[in-house]
């Protein structure tokens, strides 16, 4: 192939690459600061302001300081997930909690300069990508810009001279260039082409699923519920508020929006590895239950599995834990029951060690004939290891040799104080123990069936055969959530897209020399630096070369010289092809600075 020569006059320098190398992507452009400007004033202070905000170089900024405030809600205990640990904070802490108190730094989700960041990378994003997409639209409507004056200006450019005519080249230049994919058509002597839209695209699409994920965050937030409760078999749950055993939710969430359900637990099944290194790691933890939805809703069956929700309208259902619920019954001096049901406790260990109390509220009468409180700190161990191993500690998390501890105490409860109290502990401040033959305070250990005996006529506690197990339920109502998944996927796939897709265009010019030869001149530019540019340049050359082959170069006369050098090799990649000339105006110019030229 043979180089075309250029124009070495300055004339019409400011038009070289003008459109053609504008819009490759839809960023704003910046205007130059005038050295004599007036004040600005308040309309003018208030639009400096705003293009400052709605600058990508903003919204990066406020997206960085949105995941700095989010760091303290990860390490400094929050009111709305655990309000036991940030009261213990404040005992520990009398001088940081002040501090805290006054930061919000105990509810940053909802402290006001969380908020605040929130709200303003909210009004950047839309902002910084309304205008952005109306543009990207209209660049779409639109055609790829005509070719620059002067093509050997460009990163990647070859040429050479062809006996076909100016015609048949452009013509075969279009053809070939929509076979590649190219928006492509003919304007004036040369075809214009462009492809790579995806890359814009999935810039646009990376924000707005932003824009998305904040809004579906911030209406999870909002209307978001989360509860719990301990289920023993054979009982069941209705969706209201006061069965939960504790609940928190949202700011705009109300009762009206919890779902309308119940369920019964019918049954629950655990099994465990018996042997190996895996020993007593649980193979099985699923619940069966029956469910109704509504009032009068038809009843079903379902199995819930860890990781595999009951899904009942907007609510899941998670089965979180498990747990064993001794069955015990408690009679007077006379031998009448007071208290029979089965008492939920709370594990301590992956062996399913656990702990509890018995409280006897109402019906009971003491050897006096007085009305009294009991209760009894129970500690159970589904599989004993046995008097030798000196310790109430099980050794395996299934029911081999369930073992019940009990100590036993008189007096009153407290419970109608008015003060709320945790069905697993007990307050002891008006509680009396009970005492053995030696004074010391009253404790035995029980397997089912086995009784302990008050002493002085008081009663006794019997440890039934039944051994029921309870399971904790975790009932979460967060609408967005599927939003904000779609968000995430379209992030992504947005992200990937704008970072491996390259926006390019190429132009093709034929135009008939003085001597009647087609000079070929092709010329590729896109957003950044990149080889893939004059690679692809070199593929396309060197196919359009294959339908448009190279004619000898003229002599001094105009005449085709004999000995010329045959044209290069088009299978040449186009870096290597690409002309250098001396006159300065002709210098290739870097991609990103090709819009300016």
């Amino acid at each position: 192939m043979s180089d075309t020569t250029t124009d070495n006059t300055k004339t019409g320098d400011d038009q070289d690459l003008g459109a053609a190398g504008s819009q490759l992507s839809t960023a704003p452009v910046e205007d130059a600061p005038s050295p004599n400007l007036p004040a600005l004033g308040v309309i003018g202070w208030a639009r400096w302001f705003w293009r400052q905000l709605t600058s990508m170089r903003v919204a990066l900024l406020l997206l960085l300081l949105l995941s700095l405030a989010a760091i303290p809600g990860s390490l400094i205990p929050q009111t709305g997930i655990d309000e036991t640990r940030v009261a213990d904070f404040r005992e520990r802490h009398d001088v940081l909690a002040p501090v805290y108190d006054k930061l919000g730094l105990f509810h940053v989700y909802s402290s006001v300069w969380f908020s605040a960041i929130y709200i303003l990378l909210f009004v950047s994003l839309i902002g910084c990508i309304v205008p952005r997409t109306w543009q990207f639209v209209g660049q779409l409507r639109g055609r790829p810009p005509g070719a620059p004056r002067r093509l050997t200006r460009l990163p990647a450019h070859t040429t050479w001279r062809t006996s076909a005519g100016p015609e048949e080249v452009r013509e075969a230049a279009l053809t070939l260039l929509r076979k590649r994919r190219f928006r492509a058509h003919v304007a004036g002597d040369a075809v214009a082409a462009e492809k790579g839209y995806l890359r814009e695209l999935g810039n646009l699409a990376f924000h707005l699923a932003l824009i998305v994920m904040l809004i579906a965050f911030a209406w999870g937030q909002l209307f978001k519920s989360e509860g719990n409760k301990i289920v023993v078999e054979g009982d069941g749950f209705s969706n209201t508020l006061t069965q939960y055993d504790d609940f928190k939710s949202g700011n705009l969430f109300t009762n009206d929006d919890l779902e309308p359900f119940s369920f019964d637990v019918k049954e629950f099944t655990g099994t465990y590895e018996r042997s190996g290194p895996n020993r007593g790691t649980p193979r099985t933890y699923e619940t069966e239950v029956t469910y109704t939805e509504g009032a009068d809703g038809e009843e079903k069956n379902a199995v819930i599995k860890v990781n595999k929700p009951l899904e009942i309208g907007d609510a899941k259902v998670y089965l979180v834990s498990h747990g064993y619920a001794p069955v015990v019954t408690v009679r007077d001096g006379k031998g009448k029951i007071v208290y029979q049901d089965a008492v939920p406790l709370l594990p301590l260990d992956n062996n399913v060690t656990s702990n509890g109390v018995v409280k006897v509220l109402d019906g009971y009468r003491n050897p006096q004939g007085k009305k009294e409180q009991l209760g009894f700190q129970a500690f159970f161990v589904p599989t004993f290891g046995g008097s030798a191993s000196g310790t109430m500690l099980s050794q395996f998390p299934a029911l081999d040799y369930p073992v019940l501890a009990l100590n036993a105490y008189h007096g009153d409860l407290k419970a109608d104080s008015g003060i709320p109290q945790s069905v697993y502990q007990m307050d002891k401040t008006k509680m009396k123990e009970f005492k053995d033959a030696d004074g010391e305070l009253l404790k035995k250990l029980l397997t089912p069936g086995e009784t302990m005996t008050l002493p002085g006529g008081a009663g006794s506690i019997t440890f039934e055969k039944d051994i029921k197990e309870w399971a904790g339920f975790q009932v979460v109502q967060e609408p967005g959530g599927g939003w904000a998944l779609g968000g995430a996927l379209t992030a992504i796939g947005g992200l990937a897209a704008s970072l491996f897709v390259q926006r390019r265009r190429v132009w093709v010019r034929a135009v008939r020399g003085d001597d009647g030869v087609t000079v070929v001149e092709m010329a590729g530019l896109g957003r950044s630096e990149s080889a893939k540019v004059p690679e692809e340049l070199g593929d396309i050359a060197a196919i359009l070369y294959e339908r448009a082959p190279g004619a000898p170069d003229a002599g001094p006369d105009g005449t085709a010289e004999p000995d010329a050098a045959p044209p290069e090799d088009p299978g040449t990649p186009a870096a290597s092809r690409t002309t250098t000339s001396t006159d300065p105006d002709s210098q290739a110019v870097p991609a990103e600075g090709a819009e300016q030229q």
